[in-house]
């Protein structure tokens, strides 16, 4: 008679926002990327992908996957080549150790959640791969290092890699056609710098009108200034933003971040057609941003906004009142503010224009720090009988 045990593992991942960005592939199937680039893991407190990874005998035939209650295409290339380079590390694994059981060719039975807004530009992807690959890697048991199995999450999502890591990440481009160095390392551990904070602006929940993948295919093919970034600017920017994290200079790590959003959203301005992952919300947030700096004399809050309006501003914990203070006393009202216990301050040296934009346009406010990478749980998505859990 099979074996007709179910087998689980349950992880959490985080989020991570880049400082450096990762954008446009130089192999699409292996999501190998043109540049390198660097992030901060946040705090899965406030961000976080909570995943269930199950196998057995009674499921089946096929392969599963539910997110946020809905039932997702497990078929894709993506996932199907994360599910296939983890099965190979097991069966290696069982052909190693007879007293292993045979599970890695069982149907996988895969239960998702997200505590945030899926494809919104808040870096869902990289969060819900890294949660996925860490989930099952539990679930067989695999020995493989974070840097290993970033390997594996990179084909799933380029970012996700990153999110393997908690602090603060580079993913390497690497040189190799087969993508095997293509992988990431931690720059720093949270407790390196653990006073970076970090601020999101919400501007729009709703899913992005040009997905990243497209997005980057389009910009490669077509923008003049594409080349230059990754061949110049970028580079410049690793070094300059890894000096910063390891000298805990916030001036330099402020303006890097500044400077490589506006570098990769001119990018996405470059392509033709133009991309604008930007709004009159985003302008408006940039523009506080630079009103605080200047008030204060100093870079104390640095702006930066992937692929979406979202505006993620970063601070040190001393400067709590000039940035998150000064942005609660303009946008009070807003969830998310009490989360922190957050002081409203005085905002009369903002632009007023700006600040109504963004009272009209941030639907939320969520505040948050430098974390830890993914973490694993006993709480299961999945009950003794292998259905989701009904919440």
């Amino acid at each position: 008679m099979a074996d007709q045990k179910i087998y689980q593992a349950s992880t959490t991942a985080p989020v991570n926002i880049a400082v450096v960005k990762y954008w446009g592939k130089r192999d699409a199937k292996l999501n190998l990327p043109t540049n390198s680039s660097v992030s901060v893991t946040l705090s899965q407190a406030d961000l976080r992908t909570h995943t269930t990874a199950a196998c057995s005998a009674t499921f089946g035939p096929e392969d599963s996957l539910i997110l946020n209650s809905s039932t997702q295409d497990v078929s894709g290339a993506r996932t199907q080549a994360c599910f296939r380079e983890l099965r190979s590390l097991r069966t290696a694994l069982e052909a190693s150790d007879s007293s292993l059981a045979k599970i890695a060719t069982l149907p996988l039975r895969i239960v998702s959640e997200n505590n945030f807004p899926t494809a919104a530009g808040l870096a869902s992807s990289a969060a819900g791969f890294a949660a996925l690959v860490r989930a099952i890697a539990n679930l067989y048991e695999l020995p493989a290092s974070p840097t290993e199995l970033s390997r594996i999450a990179r084909q799933g999502s380029g970012s996700a890699c990153r999110s393997l890591f908690g602090g603060y990440v580079a993913w390497q481009m690497g040189e190799k056609d087969d993508g095997s160095d293509s992988l990431a390392v931690q720059v720093a551990p949270a407790s390196h710098w653990p006073t970076m904070r970090a601020l999101i602006l919400v501007v729009s929940a709703e899913k992005k009108g040009v997905s990243s993948t497209s997005g980057m295919q389009i910009t490669v093919a077509t923008s003049k200034l594409f080349k230059r970034r990754a061949e110049v600017v970028v580079p410049e920017s690793m070094l300059l933003m890894e000096k910063a994290i390891k000298e805990k200079d916030f001036q330099s790590f402020g303006e890097v971040t500044m400077r490589e959003s506006n570098s990769f959203h001119a990018t996405c301005l470059d392509t033709f057609p133009p991309i604008f992952y930007l709004n009159d919300v985003s302008r408006a947030a940039i523009r506080v941003v630079e009103d605080i700096n200047k008030n204060a004399g100093k870079i104390i809050a640095a702006y930066t906004f992937d692929a979406g309006p979202n505006a993620v501003i970063y601070y040190e914990e001393e400067n709590v009142d000039a940035v998150a203070g000064v942005l609660n006393g303009a946008l009070g009202g807003l969830d998310g503010w009490k989360t922190r216990d957050i002081e409203p301050q005085n905002p009369s040296n903002l632009d007023a224009r700006a600040v109504q934009v963004l009272k009209d346009g941030v639907s939320r406010v969520i505040l948050t720090s430098v974390g830890e990478g993914p973490i694993r749980t006993e709480e299961s998505l999945i009950d003794a009988t292998g259905a989701p859990v009904q919440k």
